[in-house]
C-alpha cells in the first residue's frame, strides 16, 4: 500500500542549492532524499534533529580564549607518566 505524496517547494539561493546538490550527490543522495530524511527525523524526534544555536558573546569569548590556549600550548604527551613528569618539573 503506497501512501499519497505531497510536493514541497522551498526557496533557497542558487549557490547554496548548487553546493548542497554537489555534497549530497557525493553521498549518493538527492536534495529530495535529504529533505525526506530531515522531515522523517523531525517527526520521530518531535524536534529539529540538530542544535540550532548562535553562541552568545560570553561563549564566543570563551571559545576564542580556548583556541588561543590551544595554539599557545605546544606540549603533547605520549603517556600519562610523561604528563606527570612535566607537571612536576614545571611546578
Amino acid at each position: 500500500m503506497t501512501s499519497q505524496t505531497s510536493m514541497l517547494h522551498v526557496r533557497i539561493d542558487d549557490e547554496t542549492k548548487l553546493q548542497a546538490q554537489q555534497a549530497l550527490k557525493s553521498m549518493g543522495m538527492s536534495v529530495s532524499d535529504a529533505v525526506r530524511i530531515f522531515l522523517t527525523r523531525v517527526v520521530a524526534e518531535q524536534a529539529i534533529p540538530f542544535d540550532v544555536r548562535v553562541p552568545n558573546t560570553t561563549t564566543v569569548v570563551a571559545m576564542n580564549e580556548a583556541d588561543a590556549l590551544i595554539q599557545a600550548k605546544k606540549a603533547r604527551f605520549e603517556t600519562v607518566e610523561d604528563l606527570f613528569n612535566d607537571l612536576e618539573k614545571n611546578s
